[in-house]
């Protein structure tokens, strides 16, 4: 029998946490419901985060945002999606608007998946991840957090609190590819920003590697590359930018796609990705 235990509050949850530390924690239940109605989890404990009303709730702070766990991608889409474009477009691409109005960033975070959407974003904007349990509060970078193919950070008394993410400062872009156009598990997702006052251009890749990760080659190379001074993307720049994306992921062959197609279609996303961010970053400077 599952026991179901349901907090009122973030200290009542966390306290539940410590004494069950193999309780699952439910949120959506977008991912853990699917499981369980296939029988492929028999969790011992369930606790449900969705009455506790601070990991429900978003708030600006100085350069950034603060969002609770237990925000949908609704509500990230619809009340913050301009200065979080990145972040956003991923979350437009995330199952229906049923599953996104259930769906939360706290969700994918601690799911995992090296093809979660919502990571990649994540991960090149700087995004960082607030830790809670009865021992106090850790934050880690999105980046550092994830460790391998649904293997994270996350201690056994711990849960997902909060994600911080940085207001833009200039053009962000996501893709990704999958077998169909909607509603679809991606087999390669790329997402850049860049940083206008720092001449920098951030990207990060998902579903072709144990992990989103950042290809930092790329990185140095589009900030010597490319004119700071609004002159166009050479199409031999935006190539080589996404080789170089590409060369740094670590695909593998599964039943959605071979790592070859992995490959190609990270340096394709990643090419067009930065010539479209480029673009609207000349048109912002002409504005």
């Amino acid at each position: 029998m599952v026991r179901f235990l349901r907090p009122g509050s973030l200290a009542e949850a966390c306290a539940m946490r410590a004494e069950q530390p193999d309780a699952v924690p439910l949120a959506g239940g977008t991912d853990l419901l699917v499981q369980l109605n296939l029988r492929r989890e028999r969790p011992a404990a369930l606790l449900d985060l969705s009455g506790v009303a601070e990991l429900a709730e978003w708030s600006r702070e100085g350069d950034g945002f603060r969002i609770g766990a237990g925000v949908p991608f609704t509500r990230i889409v619809g009340e913050i999606g301009e200065q979080v474009p990145a972040l956003a477009a991923a979350a437009r691409t995330i199952g229906s608007a049923q599953i996104r109005n259930r769906g939360t960033l706290g969700g994918n975070l601690g799911t995992a998946s090296p093809a979660g959407d919502a990571l990649p974003p994540l991960v090149a904007t700087g995004g960082e991840v607030e830790l809670v349990s009865v021992r106090g509060r850790r934050t880690v970078s999105v980046e550092e957090f994830c460790t391998g193919p649904k293997t994270s950070l996350l201690a056994p008394d711990e849960l997902v609190a909060e994600v911080r993410v940085p207001v833009r400062r200039g053009p962000q872009h996501f893709a990704k590819v999958g077998p169909r156009n909607a509603m679809v598990i991606a087999v390669a997702a790329v997402a850049t920003a860049v940083d206008a006052p720092g001449r920098a251009v951030r990207v990060a890749f998902g579903a072709a590697g144990p992990r989103p990760a950042r290809a930092r080659s790329a990185e140095e190379f589009a900030a010597a590359a490319l004119d700071w001074d609004r002159g166009p993307v050479d199409p031999g720049v935006a190539a080589r930018f996404g080789a170089l994306v590409a060369e740094s992921c670590a695909p593998i062959d599964d039943v959605r796609a071979t790592a070859a197609y992995r490959r190609r279609a990270v340096a394709v996303l990643a090419a067009r990705s930065l010539t479209w961010t480029w673009n609207e970053y000349r048109r912002d400077m002409c504005a």
